[in-house]
């Protein structure tokens, strides 16, 4: 093994994921049990569920739509 190796011409891996940075989020106790329940049901992380619902919004460019009562 080297000492040194040179970097210099090194490319960056177009098959990395993007980053991910963690965040807090207060949520009700409810949506995190669905979550929790629901990622169980579909074999997949709860966080990993959320943010896969949360970059569908964003690729269809949803917004809520509340009406007051």
């Amino acid at each position: 093994m080297r000492d040194e190796y040179d970097f210099s011409n090194a490319v960056k891996n177009p098959y990395a994921q993007p980053d991910k940075r963690p965040v807090t989020i207060r949520l009700d106790v409810s949506i995190i049990e669905y979550f929790k329940a629901l990622s169980l049901e579909v074999q997949m992380p709860y966080q990993t569920l959320i943010n896969s619902l949360l970059a569908e919004c964003v690729k269809e460019k949803r917004k809520p739509c509340m009406t007051w009562k």
